[in-house]
């Protein structure tokens, strides 16, 4: 891409790497009052992906937001990830997108056709869902920043939470691992072209396709795999109640981040996982890549499905017509002492 377009230049961090860790984000909120309008039935207190707020007894509007700064030096593309990540909350709750309002960071020195190609890459993925782009907010900042803050709507007895998983229900992911590790080894220079266009395929992947496959099966619970990495969003989903057996040998990921991982290409996010989930979770019988990628922060990462176990076959190969490598990675157990094993 041309210099003028560089918009990773001045950039630390990028995609969901950027998220503020798990451990400091609990101790942010553990400052903030608890919600408690009735007609808030989600809010930030659970942890959950959106907002959730009743509008009558059938119906509740979704909210969310997400932003973060580049993990890819193409602009276009760019947005377009920026845009499917944002969405991805409501898609996991169960509800649909209705419209979007950008937020967008640009360098006031930088060339002004990188931040209309963002914003049209948002829009491409905005469209692709059926959404609408209804306005939003820009400002000058010292580094590229895009997102979206969504508006979707979910009938009630539809909405999916994180943290109700059912006790032997099958666990799906319908994303591959390693998007991270990924894009750091190629904002060093290691990545080859093909790992590369995997993790931006990927990304750039909307969710709702996986959501709307779920629509009439029994899901339990629901939510999708971002910054946090696999165990810690899992971690969230079994809650202080239940547990979760993953088949560690069933994870899907991109191939390559196998070997850029067990190179020590890894990510600060990654780390900030490990050192939060460290001390609930053992993975020392894991291989180190496979302890990396289940801690590597995914950007626009899959969705986390408990599904009945005698549904589980139907509804991963109807969400393999538009996510192949979606696999069954474990199961909801009981809680017994730790709240992740493996096998």
């Amino acid at each position: 891409m041309n210099e003028k377009f560089s918009i990773l230049s001045n950039c630390t961090s990028g995609g969901c790497g950027a998220k503020i860790g798990p451990g400091e984000l609990s101790f942010l909120l553990g400052s903030m009052p608890k919600p408690s309008a009735p007609e808030l039935v989600v809010g930030f207190d659970s942890g959950d992906d959106a907002a959730v707020y009743m509008i009558d007894g059938e119906r509740a509007i979704v909210s969310t937001v997400d932003f973060f700064s580049p993990m890819i030096n193409d602009a276009r593309a760019f947005g377009r990830i920026a845009a499917a990540n944002a969405m991805s909350d409501v898609w996991a709750m169960g509800g649909r997108a209705l419209f979007a309002l950008n937020l967008l960071c640009f360098p006031e020195a930088m060339d002004r056709a990188a931040a209309g190609e963002i914003l049209a890459g948002g829009a491409d993925k905005i469209a692709e869902a059926g959404a609408v782009v209804a306005g939003g907010h820009s400002i000058y900042d010292h580094e590229p920043k895009y997102g979206l803050a969504v508006t979707g709507i979910v009938e009630t007895k539809r909405l999916r939470r994180n943290n109700t998983p059912a006790a032997g229900h099958k666990v799906i992911l319908t994303k591959p691992l390693g998007v991270g590790i990924v894009m750091a080894a190629a904002r060093g220079g290691a990545a080859s072209p093909e790992a590369v266009q995997a993790a931006v395929a990927s990304m750039e992947r909307l969710n709702k396709y996986a959501a709307e496959h779920a629509e009439g099966f029994d899901v339990s619970a629901c939510t999708d795999v971002t910054g946090f990495g696999l165990l810690v969003h899992s971690l969230e989903m079994v809650s202080d109640k239940f547990g979760m057996l993953i088949y560690a040998d069933a994870l899907p990921v991109i191939e390559e981040a196998v070997s850029y991982a067990d190179e020590f290409i890894l990510t600060a996010a990654g780390q900030r996982n490990r050192n939060h989930a460290g001390a609930m979770i053992d993975v020392d019988m894991l291989p180190f890549a496979t302890q990396e990628l289940m801690f590597d922060p995914q950007t626009s990462g899959g969705l986390l499905i408990a599904v009945a176990t005698d549904e589980a076959d139907a509804l991963l190969r109807a969400i393999r017509t538009d996510d192949p490598l979606a696999a069954v990675i474990g199961e909801i157990t009981g809680r017994s002492g730790t709240p992740i094993i493996f096998k």
